[in-house]
């Protein structure tokens, strides 16, 4: 008996801890990494978000470039972190959705993290030249399919989001489209808006520019719903191609094992500065439509990514550079 009331005790003692943690959290800065260098599309969405949650969590929040792998080395390192809550990381999806069926990771895109909540959304657009023959998708897979070994297509680089959408319009449509990788966005952008690739998956903050200075035609985007950078521009499933996203992500996660209170009140502080207007504005002008999820739908969304990028991957053959 004695034990058992021991037993109890120490167990109420403990959750008596927990909450207190949580009432106190956080009573110091947190530190939020990034998986690109300062500057980029990371860097750009994460920055406007923190200015936000610093006043709803009462504390400085510092934000810290932590480049490498395409992500893989913050990935890696917020794995092993404390999970205490004050080291946090501003993901984006590749790490856990595409990397692990490309190479070998050293963290489970699931039971290594805790998934806080995801914050935006931006997929590829299909682009060509003004002086294109194509003014529609279905044009250009019919030329594909009528000439296999003639089209290509160009993206930033092997393995990255921009290949997934063409690699995944394939899968929807049969069509023979080679791939052309580039060293970054900006090359092939170049290279479209010269004539000398016949389209671009490209990403939308890269676009934006140029199509409305009429330098490039837009045929299609890859996600679910029309983007708010390109409103006039139709989706692929508007387009009949029935289940089409390709989408990439950013979301806030930490490492496994964080108290739920803790993670409470993250998540009630992220969907609370996802309802800020300019910041939904912010967003949409760079390409990456606010979506601000709880951690439960979070977790689905990896879950789903996860699984319909490995099945893109295997059928495509594709392999990481």
């Amino acid at each position: 008996m004695i034990k058992q009331i021991t037993a109890i005790a120490l167990a109420l003692a403990a959750v008596g801890a927990t909450q207190a943690l949580a009432q106190v959290y956080p009573n110091k800065p947190i530190r939020v990494v990034l998986g690109y260098t300062a500057g980029g599309a990371a860097d750009a969405a994460a920055r406007p978000l923190m200015r936000i949650l610093e006043p709803l969590l009462g504390q400085p929040i510092i934000v810290e470039p932590k480049p490498g792998t395409a992500g893989g080395v913050a990935a890696d390192f917020i794995s092993k972190v404390p999970p205490d809550g004050y080291t946090l990381y501003f993901a984006d999806g590749g790490p856990f959705t595409t990397a692990p069926h490309l190479t070998k990771v050293a963290y489970n895109h699931l039971n290594s993290f805790t998934h806080i909540g995801h914050v935006c959304s931006t997929g590829s657009v299909l682009v060509v030249h003004p002086s294109s023959p194509f003014k529609s998708v279905a044009e250009l897979v019919a030329a594909a399919k009528k000439e296999p070994d003639k089209w290509s297509y160009g993206t930033s680089g092997v393995a990255g989001p921009h290949h997934f959408s063409g690699e995944l319009l394939k899968s929807f449509t049969g069509a023979n489209l080679l791939h052309i990788p580039y060293k970054g966005g900006a090359p092939a952008m170049t290279d479209l808006m010269g004539n000398q690739v016949p389209m671009l998956f490209s990403s939308l903050t890269a676009a934006v520019g140029p199509y409305k200075s009429g330098k490039i035609r837009a045929l299609a985007v890859t996600s679910p719903k029309r983007s708010g950078a390109f409103p006039d521009v139709p989706t692929m499933e508007e387009l009949g191609y029935k289940g089409f996203d390709s989408t990439g992500w950013f979301e806030l996660m930490g490492p496994a094992g964080m108290a739920p209170e803790v993670v409470a009140r993250l998540s009630q502080a992220l969907l609370k500065a996802g309802e800020d207007k300019s910041l939904q504005e912010q967003y949409k002008q760079m390409g990456c439509d606010a979506e601000f999820l709880t951690p439960a739908q979070t977790v689905e969304k990896v879950k789903s990514d996860y699984d319909k990028w490995g099945k893109v991957i295997r059928e495509a053959n594709i392999k990481a550079e």
